[in-house]
């Protein structure tokens, strides 16, 4: 039986009744279980208003129609934390806090103690990095245990991993502040991260946003293309190829797809996938990731030259340099020289950045 993954062609005029179709197509109601809660993971990868990057908020709304239609009602948002961007200040600043607000969603925050404890979990599957990662013991927030996941990631490019999306969102969620620790093993971090999922999470469902993608070193400094997709699947690795093969890569020639697909957590041959909808046979985004400043810095230190010296420059108080450099390059340097213009144009030129614009934030 065929992995399916479901894709539309879209609007903002109809997107709200387009998002549920789409996950009906896709088979949500039987990816979930309706006695869980279901934990919502929206993807924010810069807190900074910046689409393609980000989980877009008629995503968000239209994923939490679809769910309560069907009678998944008992829903939770799970925020996490990085070193160089604040949840907060990204659900405010992209509009997401107040569809949650709208919909009377609570949110959670995997860092809060208040929220979750981080306990050490015992993967029953074989792991191709974390147990090496992490010696004295992986450690999951607990809250996650026994819930259902929706991951809502967007199409978009990222320098470590050429691609991402459902597998790399569980990436914050599911690893503390020291994630970082797995850069130079990311793709099979990736695959280990995903075998754990399908141990504690009874349903697993991907809304993957294509309205905006991201070209370029993401994934925050890209060029938003508008595309006017949307994607759906109960098969994390499935989406993520089928996304991967419209950006223009061969899904089996990334690591993570083709390593996931071989330990059989998921299908990466668009061969054996079926795609619901619309024919995406003949397309090609042509995308091509290319590199920025703090993508160059860390390639050389975890995959290059000094790969040996990681644990020096980021086990200890020194990764403090790093992440300072990253926010001021991001924050201070490309986002108001580069991202601001981007996103003015965007906001002009395109249908999703007006539709953006206009969207009801009470």
């Amino acid at each position: 039986m065929k992995s399916v993954v479901a894709v539309l062609k879209t609007s903002p005029k109809t997107v709200m009744q387009d998002i549920p179709r789409l996950m009906e197509m896709a088979g949500f109601k039987d990816a979930l279980d309706p006695n869980c809660k279901t934990i919502l993971k929206d993807n924010i990868s810069w807190h900074m208003p910046f689409l393609s990057a980000n989980t877009t908020p008629w995503q968000l709304e239209g994923v939490i129609r679809g769910l309560k239609r069907a009678g998944f009602t008992d829903l939770v948002a799970v925020h996490n934390n990085t070193v160089v961007t604040d949840p907060v200040k990204g659900g405010r600043l992209n509009k997401l806090e107040p569809v949650y607000r709208r919909h009377n969603i609570p949110e959670k925050y995997n860092f809060n103690p208040h929220d979750m404890k981080w306990e050490i979990y015992r993967p029953k599957a074989r792991m191709r990095a974390l147990n090496r990662i992490y010696p004295e013991g992986i450690r999951l927030p607990d809250y996650f245990h026994s819930k259902n996941i929706v991951h809502l990631p967007t199409v978009k490019c990222h320098i470590y991993t050429k691609t991402t999306g459902a597998m790399k969102n569980a990436f914050g969620g599911l690893l503390n502040t020291r994630r970082h620790y797995t850069h130079s093993v990311i793709h099979e971090t990736l695959v280990d991260l995903l075998a754990i999922q399908k141990e504690i999470h009874p349903g697993i469902f991907t809304v993957m946003d294509g309205t905006l993608c991201g070209n370029g070193p993401g994934p925050r400094t890209m060029v938003p293309v508008e595309k006017g997709l949307i994607l759906a699947s109960a098969d994390s690795v499935a989406i993520d190829a089928v996304a991967a093969r419209i950006m223009g890569f061969d899904p089996m020639t990334i690591d993570y797809i083709k390593l996931a697909h071989e330990d059989a957590l998921g299908v990466g041959k668009p061969e054996q996938i079926e795609v619901k909808g619309e024919d995406v046979s003949n397309l090609n985004f042509s995308f091509s990731v290319g590199n920025n400043l703090p993508g160059r810095f860390g390639s050389f230190f975890w995959y290059g030259p000094l790969r040996a010296m990681q644990r020096i420059f980021f086990q200890t108080p020194l990764v403090y340099l790093f992440v300072f450099g990253s926010y001021l390059y991001h924050d201070y340097f490309w986002w108001p020289l580069v991202g601001k213009r981007i996103m003015e144009t965007v906001g002009v030129n395109t249908q999703w950045g007006r539709y953006f614009s206009q969207y009801p934030v009470d």
